[in-house]
């Protein structure tokens, strides 16, 4: 499994001059503390994340034939599992913003594999990925178990997703999706691709649907890259994780809630997704430069 997950993949370019995804990562090193560490956070993590996954899948044998798509329960386990990993690892959590109370989505950069616990550790959201992240271990029995809306790169079942998506927002699912349709090394945020957003502008959603923006920023710990904890390119998920954990020193992860977007505001997709990234833009740049 590697770094380049694309949870939103179409076949439009990115071109972003700055940067390359296939940049080398930083180098990890490991001394004996840092691997004391792996172990001290490592265990109670996998406690936290796999005891809640077993807790989740026995609640849904009820939930699930009494409210089927509707899940007023399990996602509040997914919730204490995220909110709770950032205090095993010691990595510091700060939100600003109104959540949004409106029916819609919620769009972000996206950065690392940590941007799944940091959003889900404030919003209740049910994520959207490509169909692939379903077959790999681990993670795409968490995702499964959690709710997420797993989509192909195939023409021919757009619409079929559109139903897909329709039905989920109906219900008062919060749908969140990476418009930049790959993780970064999180200095940058990549153009928004826009093909998930046309979704949205349909007869039976145009009209009551908001889609709610938000700034997704890694803070360094002292003395390491300002990347230290981007995901990207060919960078495989154990060695990140393994850098992550043994962290001397963590960081903090910050998030914006810009103001939700009423999606009949705006002419058509293209539109809808650069005013987003705009928003994401500009409070990334502007929060990136706090220390």
């Amino acid at each position: 499994m590697t770094g380049n997950v694309a949870f939103i993949a179409e076949p439009e370019l990115v071109s972003d001059p700055s940067w390359q995804s296939d940049d080398a990562p930083d180098p990890i090193e490991f001394g004996v503390l840092g691997w004391v560490l792996v172990f001290l956070r490592g265990v109670p993590l996998a406690v936290l994340v796999f005891g809640g996954f077993f807790v989740l899948l026995g609640i849904r044998l009820f939930e699930r034939p009494l409210f089927g798509v509707q899940r007023p329960i399990t996602p509040f386990i997914s919730q204490f599992v995220c909110r709770n990993a950032f205090r095993i690892l010691r990595i510091g959590f700060r939100t600003s913003g109104e959540l949004m109370h409106e029916r819609g989505a919620v769009v972000a950069n996206h950065t690392s594999w940590l941007d799944i616990f940091a959003l889900n550790a404030r919003k209740r959201v049910y994520f959207v990925s490509k169909a692939e992240v379903a077959k790999w271990p681990g993670i795409g029995w968490l995702a499964r178990a959690t709710g997420t809306v797993f989509i192909e790169r195939n023409p021919k079942k757009a619409r079929e997703q559109t139903q897909i998506f329709e039905g989920r927002l109906k219900v008062g699912h919060k749908l969140l999706f990476f418009p930049e349709g790959t993780s970064t090394d999180g200095l940058r945020v990549l153009p928004f691709k826009t093909t998930l957003f046309a979704a949205f502008f349909t007869k039976e959603l145009q009209d009551i649907i908001y889609v709610q923006p938000v700034s997704v920023i890694f803070h360094a710990p002292k003395g390491q890259p300002d990347r230290f904890y981007g995901w990207w390119g060919d960078m495989e998920f154990g060695p990140h994780l393994l850098k992550t954990l043994g962290a001397r020193k963590q960081g903090r992860v910050e998030l914006i809630y810009h103001a939700p977007a009423k999606v009949s505001d705006f002419e058509n997709r293209k539109a809808l997704a650069a005013h987003c990234e705009q928003a994401v833009r500009h409070a990334h740049a502007l929060a990136r430069l706090e220390k």
